[in-house]
């Protein structure tokens, strides 16, 4: 099933989630849905939040964010991506020095902005079977979990921008929260009728 996205204004984006009982039958199927409509939608990260769901879950795929040319053009051996569900995750630590990149979010389409994150993080987390690790991410994957770990404590990438930077995109995330967008996959709005 392809959910439709969450758009910018709607309060389970800003609201933190809740963690996942050990027997929840549909998880699965849900995480699979996730993923459907995480590469639908032509994402590389999608939080539970930003499908209706205050959950404590997140998906990855971070193989398409690896370069295979460097910063001048020639052809490199790219770092292996990483697909996986994330489930109940805690971030243990963050470390090294914060460096920027210009991030978007499926939930604020046609926005994109330098967000400066640390190169590495620990994360805690349970997979599909409720098996509990402990793993050491870094890189583009790391940015790609941090960025969707923020999505289950109810912050957007937008939050993290400085004040100027904020008021410079209110009128289009104003028009985001209206409906007012063009994206290539479905979004549902809070508020908003027959979008």
């Amino acid at each position: 099933m392809i959910y439709p996205i969450v758009g910018y204004g709607d309060p389970i984006l800003k609201a933190k989630t809740v963690e996942i009982p050990k027997d929840d039958p549909d998880l699965k199927k849900l995480v699979a849905d996730m993923f459907d409509t995480m590469y639908y939608a032509h994402g590389v990260g999608l939080a539970a939040p930003q499908i209706g769901k205050g959950i404590r879950l997140f998906v990855i795929d971070s193989a398409p964010m690896e370069d295979d040319e460097d910063e001048k053009g020639n052809p490199i051996t790219p770092k292996p991506g990483l697909k996986r569900a994330f489930i109940n995750p805690q971030i243990i630590a963050e470390e090294g020095e914060e460096w920027g990149f210009n991030e978007g979010c499926l939930s604020i389409p046609g926005i994109r902005e330098n967000v400066y994150r640390k190169p590495i993080v620990t994360l805690r987390y349970q997979d599909e079977d409720f098996n509990t690790h402990e793993e050491k991410f870094d890189g583009m994957t790391a940015r790609v979990i941090q960025h969707e770990y923020d999505h289950l404590e109810g912050v957007l990438f937008t939050d993290h921008l400085s004040p100027l930077k904020r008021r410079l995109i209110k009128a289009r995330l104003t028009k985001i929260s209206k409906g007012d967008v063009d994206a290539d996959y479905r979004m549902k709005f809070f508020g908003v009728k027959g979008r």
